[in-house]
């Protein structure tokens, strides 16, 4: 675990997406859960040795289930953006984890099948304020990478947990995205007022403005091609032949490069279907 400053810290030891951790006086905020259960008792050890009081709150800055299968286990007051909360109306009570192929984390992971969901207990449309402990708390809603995608802010420390607006030596989850409002949250993290603010990836922990404007650039890239195959009437298909050549633009470990880039054919191709085929096709 790395401390960030004072009380703040986050966590990359897991598989899945980098955690983190608000140490309060009489208890602690934690920002996302490990995938394994094994895992999460481990994190809970590590959380018990910076927050020693009985107040948890867990927060989900998105549905996806790589930051959120393991949240039962956490015991804590789950908050998390009505979209979020949505998503898990819709899904089975327990998971399942049949082949999917989206390039997900936890498709790399074994014994996960049989976790029970744990919806939110707290959910907000735009923006959370909580005051705990003289500790200000903010959850608020920022679109792109996913529905209910949010940020957990610590304005008195300049910190603010950020998700999948940004990650690292790695290509985004498309297939939930929305490619103009991910620019725009993009944009705000590169004006005057993060500036100061230390960032922290959901995966890839501490980023900068290189990290930031790499992503913007790939996502340009991304809805540029797109639009060209739209005006083409190409089908989903036709992503595939875009995966190579975007897979390339990122310095992502070599090991990784078949399963990054299986991510990219199931986001490329979902994102497509729904943006563009429906309405291209008639």
């Amino acid at each position: 675990m790395r401390k960030i400053v004072s009380g703040v810290y986050f966590e990359e030891a897991y598989p899945g997406v980098t955690l983190g951790a608000v140490a309060l006086p009489k208890g602690v905020v934690m920002i996302d859960a490990p995938l394994r259960p094994g895992d999460g008792r481990a994190w809970q050890k590590t959380i018990r040795e910076i927050g020693r009081g009985s107040n948890r709150f867990l927060v989900n800055l998105d549905p996806h289930p790589d930051r959120t299968l393991g949240v039962r286990i956490m015991d804590s007051t789950v908050l998390a953006h009505e979209a979020t909360a949505e998503v898990y109306n819709q899904r089975p009570a327990i998971f399942k984890a049949q082949v999917v192929e989206s390039g997900a984390a936890w498709e790399m992971c074994t014994g996960l099948s049989g976790i029970r969901w744990l919806p939110p207990d707290i959910v907000f449309t735009d923006r959370a304020s909580l005051h705990l402990e003289g500790t200000e708390v903010i959850a608020e809603y920022h679109p792109g990478p996913e529905a209910g995608a949010s940020w957990l802010i610590l304005p008195e420390k300049k910190v603010a947990f950020i998700g999948d607006a940004v990650l690292v030596k790695q290509p985004p989850f498309l297939a939930n995205a929305d490619l103009d409002a991910w620019t725009e949250t993009l944009d705000l993290l590169l004006s005057k007022e993060y500036k100061e603010y230390k960032l922290v990836s959901g995966r890839g922990g501490l980023v900068g403005e290189k990290e930031i404007r790499n992503v913007r650039r790939f996502i340009k890239n991304v809805d540029r091609q797109l639009e060209r195959l739209s005006k083409r009437r190409a089908s989903p298909q036709a992503t595939d032949k875009m995966v190579e050549t975007l897979l390339a633009t990122i310095e992502s470990p070599a090991k990784y490069r078949n399963f990054y880039s299986q991510r990219l054919q199931y986001g490329l191709y979902h994102y497509y279907a729904r943006h563009y085929y429906s309405s291209s096709s008639k």
